[in-house]
């Protein structure tokens, strides 16, 4: 964990409430994809907590859906403009049991971690299957850039406007060696129930310090209480316990 300032290279609109940022400096603390930044916002109390769409050592892309003061305020931001930014929190996901064929299944803002994932395993020799889902066409986001990483690329929408009518569990291959997974808890306990294989489940929480201090994330796993920031956002398919 390192806690660097960083200046906004870019930052645009990608859908009427999605947008993406470029920043530029000190990235090196980020070493694994599915990793995750805290944000310090002036004027607002906590750091609003963004999960890595890519970086390399000094370029780093986010990507955040507007959805209350922090992000709000992130949005009307502008080149030049400097952010002090926690970097290298959480686990990230593990690419050591991917196997030949994974599948990446991302659901709205669960979707960016999974390009870095994505671009990493092509560097691999490794051609990953990804799912993304959305409720409507108008939200889709990505999608070319998974498709020019050389994936091959399945949509989903709630509504049929485009892609498979229906939920990411609609359009999954016959065919794939591991799963990894990123978007809101219902879409994690559908795929963790459709899935055939093991896999990696990175789940969205509410944090306050967002490394480990004040155990606000934390939920109940097989072999106990582990913080989302800390021991997570990534967890293992064998050690998940939902808890309906």
């Amino acid at each position: 964990m390192k806690d660097v300032k960083l200046t906004i290279e870019g930052n645009k609109a990608l859908t009427k409430d999605v947008y993406k940022m470029t920043l530029y400096g000190d990235c090196s603390d980020i070493t694994a994809p599915g990793q995750f930044v805290n944000i310090k916002i002036d004027g607002l109390y906590l750091r609003r907590p963004i999960s890595v769409c890519d970086m390399n050592w000094n370029e780093l892309t986010l990507i955040y859906k507007v959805v209350g003061k922090g992000t709000l305020a992130m949005s009307k931001m502008v080149k030049g403009m400097e952010l002090q930014v926690l970097t290298g929190l959480g686990n990230g996901y593990d690419m050591a049991d991917a196997g030949d064929k994974p599948l990446l299944i991302g659901g709205g803002v669960g979707v960016p971690p999974l390009y870095n994932l994505a671009r990493l395993l092509i560097e691999k020799g490794v051609k990953p299957t990804v799912i993304l889902g959305f409720n409507k066409k108008e939200e889709i986001f990505y999608k070319k850039e998974f498709e020019k990483l050389g994936c091959e690329v399945r949509v989903t929408t709630v509504d049929g406007s485009e892609g498979v009518k229906g939920f990411v569990t609609d359009a999954f291959p016959e065919d794939y060696t591991y799963t990894y997974c990123c978007g809101p808890e219902p879409m994690l306990k559908a795929v963790y129930r459709t899935a055939k294989t093991s896999g990696q489940y990175s789940f969205e929480e509410r944090m306050g310090c967002g490394f480990g201090a004040c155990m606000g994330c934390s939920c109940k796993t097989i072999t106990g209480y582990k913080r989302i920031c800390k021991d997570g956002p990534v967890l293992r398919k064998e050690e998940i316990l939902w808890e309906d």
